[in-house]
C-alpha cells in the first residue's frame, strides 16, 4: 500500500474535526512528562477541547483551503494541535494556565474564529474568562440592582409599619375639635336677633 494511502485516512480526519473547530491552536510539546501529558489531555477533553498530536505534513494537507492554513508557517518540529467548537479561548486558557507549572509546554500559534494569533498573542487571548464565568458575572451584575431594590421597598416597609399607627392617633383630636369650635360660635350668632328685639321699644 502506498504511503499516500496510509496517510489518507488520517488527513481526512483533520479536516473533518477542523470543519466544525472555531479555534486552533498549535503547541510544542517536548519536555512534558508522560504524568504531565496525561493531566494535560485530561483537563482539555473535560473543557471540551479535543487535542492530538499529528505529522506536520498531514496537518498542512488538511489545512489547505481553510482559516487554518496561516498556521502552515509555525508547522516545525513536533506539535500539538488543540481545536475548540464552542468556547474558543478555552484552548489557549488552559493550555496557557498548564504551561505556567510545565515549562515544556510552548504556544506556537493559533487560529481563533478566523483570526490569526502568534504566541505572544495567545497568552493575551488566555487571560479572557470563559463563557460560563462572564455569563455568571453578568448574572450577578443583573442582579445586584434587584437586590438593592428590594433592600430598600423593605426598608420603607419597615419604616411603615413602625410609625404607620402613630399618625392616625395625633390627627384625631384635631379632627373633633373643629365640632366643638363650631358649637361656640352658635349662641354668637343668635345673639343678633335678640339685640334688635331690645332696641324696638326705645324707637317707640
Amino acid at each position: 500500500m502506498a504511503k499516500v494511502e496510509l496517510k489518507q485516512p488520517v488527513v481526512e480526519e483533520i479536516a473533518g474535526k477542523i470543519k466544525d473547530a472555531k479555534a486552533a491552536v498549535l503547541v510544542d510539546y517536548r519536555g512534558l512528562t508522560v504524568e504531565q501529558d496525561t493531566a494535560l489531555r485530561r483537563q482539555l477533553r473535560e473543557a471540551g477541547v479535543d487535542y492530538k498530536v499529528y505529522k506536520n505534513t498531514m496537518m498542512k494537507r488538511a489545512f489547505e483551503g481553510t482559516d487554518f492554513a496561516e498556521l502552515d508557517p509555525h508547522l516545525d518540529g513536533p506539535s500539538a494541535l488543540a481545536l475548540a467548537t464552542d468556547d474558543v479561548t478555552a484552548p489557549a486558557r488552559i493550555l496557557a494556565k498548564f504551561a505556567e507549572k510545565a515549562k515544556a509546554l510552548e504556544f506556537k500559534a493559533g487560529v481563533i474564529e478566523g483570526t490569526f494569533y502568534d504566541a505572544a498573542g495567545l497568552n493575551e487571548l488566555a487571560k479572557v474568562p470563559s463563557r460560563e464565568e462572564l455569563l455568571s458575572r453578568l448574572l450577578g451584575s443583573m442582579q445586584s440592582p434587584i437586590a438593592n431594590f428590594a433592600r430598600v421597598i423593605k426598608q420603607i416597609a419597615e419604616k411603615k409599619a413602625e410609625g404607620g399607627d402613630a399618625a392616625p392617633a395625633e390627627e384625631a383630636p384635631a379632627a373633633e375639635a373643629a365640632p366643638a369650635e363650631e358649637k361656640t360660635e352658635a349662641p354668637a350668632a343668635e345673639a343678633a336677633p335678640a339685640g334688635e328685639k331690645a332696641e324696638a321699644p326705645a324707637a317707640e
